[in-house]
Parts: structure tokens; C-alpha cells; sequence
């Protein structure tokens, strides 16, 4: 790995990855006096903003390997801020649902918009636009390569 002194020959892959490093490390550090790390704070997130959802679709909307989502999701139960029961249709899935403890912890959760704001406040929209737009498309190719492999 490059040290300090040597970050301006670091690729824009290497620069995308330290962004994200450094805002989950910050949004993790806000999260820890609640006891929630930022993958489960996603969970949180999107149950709240989606209402109740099966564990599969979860995974692929978070983009989640199965196993990962699987520890998750069992520590969430475990704090009991998530339910987990078998879908009515399907017995094989688990249907996620917030519970009473889990709204009330969501409420009481940091607004984590000002790590966004910190990030990117003051960068143009357009400077920002072709951002998201070339980080889309290599996302998008390198996806592509991997289901031809």
C-alpha cells in the first residue's frame, strides 16, 4: 500500500475506495454509542424506507452476499430491532419486518446526511453528475466481465 506522503500517484480506484473507507469508518463511529455498525444501519435504513421485505430481495437491493446478510439479519433479530418470519407464499423465505424496538431506535439514530454534506458540499453538480456517471459506467463494465467469467 502507498504511504501519506505518496497519495497523489493513487488511482481513481484507490481514491474511490479511501472515500468509502472514510465515510463508513465516520458513520460507523457515530453509530457505535448505539450499538449499530453502518451494514446494519443500511439494513435499518432500508426497512424503514421500504417496509417490510423478503431477506433475498434485501440482499440483492444492498448488494449483500447471503451469508453476510444472514449474520446481519441474526444479530438484528437478536437486539430484536428486526423480526424474521417465513413469508405466507413461500415458507422457504423470511419475510424482515422493523419491529417496535427497531423504530424506536431509528428514531432516536444521528442524521448521518452531514457525512455526504462534509464529503461533497461545495463540489459542483455537474463536477459531481460526471462522477456518479463514470463510477456507473465502470461499475457497470466490471459487472459485465464478471457474469462472462
Amino acid at each position: 500500500m502507498h504511504d501519506q506522503s505518496d497519495t497523489k500517484n493513487l488511482s481513481v480506484g484507490a481514491w474511490t475506495k479511501r472515500c468509502y473507507f472514510a465515510g463508513r469508518a465516520l458513520m460507523d463511529e457515530r453509530l457505535r454509542p448505539f450499538d449499530l455498525g453502518s451494514t446494519q444501519w443500511y439494513v435499518l435504513w432500508y426497512l424503514v424506507n421500504n417496509g417490510p421485505s423478503v431477506q433475498r430481495d434485501l440482499g440483492r437491493a444492498l448488494e449483500l452476499e447471503r451469508a453476510t446478510l444472514s449474520g446481519i439479519i441474526a444479530t438484528l433479530v437478536r437486539k430484536d430491532l428486526v423480526a424474521q418470519t417465513a413469508d405466507g407464499g413461500d415458507q422457504r423465505q423470511r419475510l424482515l419486518t422493523l419491529t417496535a424496538t427497531g423504530e424506536a431506535l431509528w428514531r432516536r439514530l444521528p442524521d448521518l446526511s452531514f457525512i455526504h454534506d462534509a464529503a461533497f458540499g461545495g463540489i459542483s453538480e455537474a463536477d459531481l453528475a460526471t462522477t456518479i456517471r463514470v463510477l456507473k459506467s465502470a461499475t457497470e463494465r466490471l459487472q459485465t466481465l464478471l457474469r462472462k467469467d
